[in-house]
């Protein structure tokens, strides 16, 4: 519950507008729908590691925000909000349905979940980042929701995958851990075959109720 709570905290104190409805109710109900602007945590299914993000860059390749797998839960720097992609009519509190386009924006230091064709730096697979800002965005940031299974919209506790529209590779980790400037968390990296690794789950966060009005 604590990690509910900061991660309310963040959320008001960024400015981000909430609904009427209580976001608490839907901090501790199971199976909600993720509709844009939740903050959430991303689940890596199989290792139950978090998508995490911090201000380190990367040594090799881009040089960018460093993205990894962080084996605790209360951490900050693994909220990210869910946004729409630039120029559609998706609004707050919409549901995100299987094969839409989205982009997920790091809580702390607002940058964006990013890949290219750098080479991840233990694997060798492609790179993932955190890179832009708020007005700075582009298509290395678009993400296509794959939902498992027969559901329709995402939900908290199903299984998606994420795949990245530029270079088609699958968001993905694995057991293989940095032991100098992220010692002890995993590499997360994109591949392009879909994989019992490149499955993920919405987990801890804020859940914004489904926007009602047409």
């Amino acid at each position: 519950m604590a990690a509910g709570f900061f991660a309310l905290a963040l959320f008001l104190y960024l400015g981000l507008e909430l609904p009427n409805a209580s976001p608490s109710s839907a901090m501790a109900a199971e199976g909600v729908e993720v509709t844009y602007g939740s903050v959430i945590k991303l689940m890596h299914e199989k290792t139950k590691f978090r998508l995490h993000s911090h201000d380190v860059p990367y040594g090799s390749g881009s040089g960018q925000q460093s993205v990894t797998g962080f084996q605790g839960v209360d951490d900050s720097n693994s909220y990210w909000v869910v946004k729409p992609v630039p120029d559609t009519s998706a609004k707050q509190g919409d549901a995100i349905t299987h094969g839409t386009v989205l982009r997920l924006q790091h809580m702390r230091s607002r940058k964006w979940l990013h890949s290219h064709l750098h080479a991840s730096p233990i694997s060798g697979n492609l790179e993932v980042s955190c890179f832009g800002s708020d007005q700075d965005s582009d298509t290395g940031d678009h993400w296509r929701l794959e939902i498992e299974g027969s559901g329709k919209t995402w939900k908290q506790d199903q299984k998606v995958r994420f795949k990245h529209v530029d270079t088609q590779g699958y968001l993905h980790s694995h057991d293989k851990k940095y032991t100098r400037i992220a010692g002890g968390q995993q590499e997360v990296c994109g591949v392009r075959e879909k994989r019992a690794d490149n499955v993920w789950l919405a987990g801890e966060g804020v859940y914004l109720p489904v926007n009602s009005s047409k």
